[in-house]
């Protein structure tokens, strides 16, 4: 990924894109065959002369120009005819962010396979399921991961629209209006760079389309975040459901010599806020002055590395995290029958309101037992059994059966089936 964003390839699609133009000139018999065939033989460049002619000039595509006409010779004056900056700039700039969400796909569908490899390994490993951090009823560890995977998937479909809204270039020349190079040419260097024209440009390409890449990827790195913070959640002491693989050797504290803390999910945490915060100074970047101003290019020099490279390296990171996790069944079925059996108060209010009692009744004869079990730490299904009103209409076996924790998880096959198609 970061091969992508070397001056080296940079400099390489800038001179492909002038090529490509120049091509199509001679195409339209607009400059010889001959200096574009010189063009393409003695076209090279230094990175240290641009870099040098830059200092002078102040302007980076002028110094690119410079430092390959010095090798090109008299052919050079046909490069760039009819062109601005932007049309090289931004039709590069396309074509990095193209192969840069190409390599984050790759990653991302990695990511995806290990969390499905995980969910169904623990299809039926029963957890707690919490609301607001309290527990609710039971679901499975494979149930939440399926969750995860699906958004997943959500996330790899819109990185693949991204990547066709970013896929667009522009040989428009100045303000855009081809007034001094053939739409032709247009089409002829998008084609062969694997991009589309742009319908219509100002001088550049229009920014909404960066601030939906942008977004995409502050989107993909928020789901990254919500898993690892799960994570996180999970290998608290208190809870210990699940925890990141801790190597031999490895060091959690360099005070407490018993600590093994979730130092991967933590750091994705904390780099989904990079992202995040880059993809607003994308959206900032729409407005500019009048046709275009360059407020955008300096941002887009530090966002485009900066969230592609972050990405990529979290995704592999977390797929090595996922791959190597380590999960503790037995913590969670301990943590599932932490309240007694009161994970089951809606199914006894359900059974009751079959039975022909009137929710609200049967809410108040549920409850009542419930803050019971808060409040003096005893058990929940005694405590229905000795209830006379409940035992009007639910027998100890009938009871026994609704606290049965596999009656919980019968519809997880159909689930899984519509999610893992």
């Amino acid at each position: 990924m970061a091969a992508i964003w070397e001056p080296q390839n940079k400099f390489d699609i800038w001179l492909k894109v002038e090529i490509l133009a120049c091509e199509a000139l001679a195409n339209q018999g607009k400059i010889p065959k001959a200096a574009v065939a010189e063009i393409k033989q003695k076209s090279k460049f230094d990175i240290a002369r641009i870099d040098e002619i830059e200092r002078e000039v102040k302007h980076d595509v002028i110094a690119f120009l410079t430092a390959v006409a010095e090798n090109v010779g008299e052919s050079a004056r046909y490069m760039h005819m009819g062109m601005t900056s932007s049309d090289v700039l931004d039709t590069a700039f396309a074509v990095q962010l193209k192969q840069a969400a190409t390599l984050i796909l790759k990653e991302l569908a990695a990511f995806q396979e290990a969390v499905k490899k995980q969910a169904l390994l623990h299809k039926t490993t029963p957890m707690i399921g919490r609301s607001h951090g309290i527990h609710g009823e039971p679901i499975t560890f494979g149930f939440k991961l399926a969750i995860f995977y699906e958004e997943l998937g959500r996330n790899i479909e819109r990185l693949k629209k991204a990547r066709q809204t970013i896929s667009y270039g522009q040989i428009s020349g100045a303000m855009g209006t081809f007034g001094s190079i053939d739409p032709d040419v247009e089409e002829y260097v998008c084609k062969k760079l694997g991009l589309k024209p742009a319908p219509v440009s100002s001088q550049i390409i229009q920014r909404d389309r960066h601030a939906e890449y942008f977004s995409t990827l502050a989107i993909l790195a928020g789901t990254l975040d919500k898993i690892a913070t799960e994570i996180r959640h999970l290998q608290r002491t208190e809870v210990l459901e699940a925890e990141e693989y801790f190597s031999a050797g490895q060091k959690g504290s360099s005070a407490m010599p018993h600590k093994r803390n979730p130092v991967v999910s933590e750091q994705m945490s904390g780099l989904a806020r990079v992202v995040r915060a880059n993809a607003m100074a994308a959206l900032e970047n729409m407005a500019l002055w009048h046709e275009r101003d360059i407020s955008h290019s300096s941002v887009e020099r530090v966002i485009g590395p900066d969230s592609t490279i972050l990405l990529h390296y979290m995704l592999k990171r977390m797929t090595r995290m996922m791959d190597q996790l380590v999960v503790y069944p037995d913590n969670m079925m301990k943590n599932l029958n932490l309240t007694r059996g009161l994970i089951f108060s809606q199914s006894v209010l359900l059974a009751l309101v079959d039975k022909g009692v009137a929710r609200e009744d049967a809410y108040r004869m549920v409850q009542r037992n419930a803050m019971q079990v808060w409040e003096k730490g005893k058990d929940f299904l005694p405590l229905l059994k000795k209830d006379k009103n409940i035992k009007k209409y639910l027998s100890d076996k009938e009871l026994e059966k609704v606290f049965d924790l596999k009656a919980q998880f019968k519809n997880m096959d159909r689930i899984f089936k519509r999610v893992f198609k």
